[in-house]
């Protein structure tokens, strides 16, 4: 084990969060924490990372592993460029190739044979180090760390004083990812990151060397790569072997026998209580009674107790009015943020109950289109109208900055519920998760997720028909996504969202809007029926949109259109409904043809290996040879050799650089077979 943790006991005050809690992670675990907001997922991360002391138990860490972990909030950063603060995480490096370039001056001007040998005699043992800490391919590795989670190559070079919090998040990931820890201890680490960066990063844990513990509420991320899951419930920490799926069937099977059991309890207690009533004052059973008497105590002392289940909606949300078919139109839509034109003669429209999910790469403009659609942004040129009927709400995070912090949870929802009965009110909290005195909490006191949740209930009191959601279920828990989800399912206005949820996604969205390159690219379908066109797409290299908004009809079932439009060559089965034979028969098709398409990828990636085994074979014999003090004797042999470690050192680095892009590729198309 990497980490051993033993009956650990945490209280603040007098609330218990875990007692006598155990956990065990090894060395290439993948463990997921979950349980409700407040449970104590993040207190125990910090636990585990040293920050924070437990009331009572024992952590233990195996010698000289290193532990990293990522706050849910950045670090202030100043003064370096971006590429710099991230390979300032690889502070050892650093200082190595700091010292390799002065000996390298040394050397040079050094003129006394016998002082020149031992400079070159420490030349040697600094680079064999150097090497061995994979020094000539870090700033590869950092490139490619920080443009997997969403940076351009232009932001390397800025300084990270020009970025927001959230950036500065990414690049605080960044670094933690180079540093390459033994383990890795990330607390909601997609918070802050699209749904491009999200896949990516999902990819790169999958085939990371150390262990991994996260708090995350995004299960398809979950999903993605652990191999445990740790839930923390009733002050206990349960933990399972399986990813998130077998974590929930064996908790399913361990609450079924768990209330066996208990119903098992109660009828032995039920069934002594009678004996007990009928014979306790009959002087002839009166010892069998008390005999039963304590037999019931017993049993009372070790009733099994369930856990709270699961909160579901059984609030019937209300419904918008019904609009026109014609919900929102954007003609012509001009937008631009000093030279960098966002938009450019920008045509959409958008039906009644359509439920769109925006997708595309990072400072695409996804952000800036769904503000245009909500109105909060003006567009430059153009107009925007809409249909009959309709109004709209939006809802980002820094709204939750516009709650009442002097109110109660109970008043901030009253407030915007004119006739509704206190019943009323108190179901709709009770939906979004907030029971008993829940609802007498000041809104001051309230966690990040709790806010959250009492912005969508409030905005779910009286939706508009067209509802605009930036990033919603950041800071949510599981439980409080699924709260959501079902409300978002069954309403039936108009909705547009950003997420980097793809379990949200998948269950909610039934239109797809690709954002890139100045223009956007509809497609008629759920989220895996987008992932399938985007990929035969690529796989075909027909064209991206435009610029204009218009997106070429150049693939079936993209581009704008009107509903029921699904395109040329796409059965009405492929939105949704059991997969017919002709369907099925279809996407064999479909991932033959995109195996097919791959070969070229792979056959690349295989000849990059080969090259790539022989200039590191090279580039050892050289390391090698100038590690000989032999070769130091010889200045001609050491002139000779320098003269091509030089080339072959840069030319490891790109193959290095070009295989992770090919490698990620690959697996990126083949899970798309």
């Amino acid at each position: 084990m990497i980490i051993s943790a033993d009956n650990l006991t945490k209280t603040f005050g007098s609330r218990v969060l875990f007692a006598d809690a155990s956990l065990r992670v090894g060395a290439r675990d993948r463990l997921a924490l979950v349980g409700p907001n407040g449970s104590g997922k993040t207190t125990l991360l910090e636990i585990l990372a040293g920050i924070q002391s437990p009331d009572s138990g024992t952590v233990t860490v195996a010698r000289d592993a290193a532990v990293g972990y990522l706050r849910q909030e950045a670090i202030e950063m100043h003064g370096r460029d971006v590429l710099s603060e991230a390979l300032s995480s690889a502070a050892d490096i650093s200082t190595l190739e700091h010292r390799l370039g002065m000996l390298e001056t040394q050397i040079a001007e050094e003129t006394d044979e016998d002082s020149q040998r031992r400079l070159l005699a420490e030349y040697g043992r600094l680079r064999e180090r150097f090497e061995h800490a994979g020094g000539y391919s870090v700033e590869v590795e950092a490139r490619t760390i920080l443009t997997g989670l969403g940076f351009r190559e232009s932001d390397l070079s800025r300084g990270v004083d020009e970025f927001s919090g959230g950036w500065l998040m990414r690049l605080a990931l960044a670094k933690l990812l180079l540093g390459g820890p033994d383990v890795l201890l990330l607390d909601e680490p997609t918070n802050h990151l699209d749904l491009e960066s999200v896949t990516w990063l999902e990819s790169f844990l999958r085939t990371y060397e150390g262990a991994i513990v996260l708090v995350s509420h995004d299960r398809a991320f979950i999903e993605g790569f652990v191999d445990h899951v740790a839930e923390i419930s009733e002050r206990r920490v349960i933990q399972y072997t399986g990813g998130y799926r077998e974590y929930l069937a064996a908790r399913e099977l361990a609450l079924e026998q768990m209330a066996k059991t208990r119903e098992a309890q109660l009828k032995e207690i039920a069934h002594m209580q009678v004996f007990v009533d009928r014979f306790r004052y009959k002087n002839t059973k009166a010892k069998a009674a008390q005999d039963r008497i304590r037999r019931i105590e017993k049993i009372k002392a070790q009733l099994v107790e369930l856990p709270e289940g699961r909160k579901e909606v059984k609030f019937a949300f209300p419904q918008p009015v019904r609009t026109g078919e014609r919900v929102i139109a954007l003609e012509g839509v001009g937008k631009a943020y000093g030279d960098n034109v966002v938009y450019h003669d920008l045509d959409l429209t958008l039906y009644r109950g359509d439920k769109v999910a925006l997708v595309g790469p990072n400072g695409a403009g996804k952000s800036t289109l769904l503000r245009m659609l909500a109105g909060v942004l003006d567009p430059d040129s153009g107009q925007r109208e809409l249909g009959h009927n309709v109004s709209v709400a939006y809802f980002a995070q820094h709204q939750l900055e516009a709650l009442d912090v002097r109110k109660r949870v109970f008043d901030e929802v009253d407030s915007v519920a004119p006739g509704w009965t206190q019943a009323q009110v108190r179901s709709l909290l009770g939906a979004f998760l907030f029971s008993g005195d829940d609802v007498d909490k000041k809104v001051s006191v309230l966690s990040g997720g709790e806010r959250c949740r009492l912005a969508l209930a409030k905005m779910l009191v009286k939706p508009a028909p067209l509802l605009c959601l930036d990033e919603p279920t950041n800071h949510l828990d599981i439980a409080s996504s699924d709260v959501l989800e079902q409300a978002l399912e069954r309403f039936t206005g108009t909705l547009v969202l950003i997420t980097h949820d793809r379990h949200l996604i998948r269950a909610v969205a039934n239109k797809i809007i690709e954002v890139a390159d100045g223009g956007v690219r509809v497609y008629e379908g759920d989220y895996d029926y987008y992932l399938f066109k985007r990929g035969e797409r690529e796989r075909v290299g027909q064209s991206e949109p435009d610029g204009h908004g218009r997106s070429r009809r150049n693939d079936a079932g993209a581009g704008i259109q009107s509903p029921g439009d699904l395109g040329a060559g796409v059965a009405p089965e492929g939105i949704s409904g059991p997969k017919s034979k002709e369907r099925k028969r279809a996407e064999a098709e479909a991932r033959n043809r995109a195996y097919r398409a791959t070969r070229e990828l792979r056959d690349r990636l295989d000849a990059v290996e080969a090259e790539l085994e022989l200039t590191r074979r090279r580039h050892d014999e050289l390391v090698e040879v100038l590690g000989d003090e032999a070769t130091y004797a010889d200045k001609d042999a050491f002139d000779l050799a320098m003269q091509e470690y030089g080339p072959v050192k840069a030319r490891l680095g790109a193959l290095e650089g070009e295989w992770i892009v090919l490698a990620a590729k690959v697996e990126e198309c083949e899970s798309g077979l």
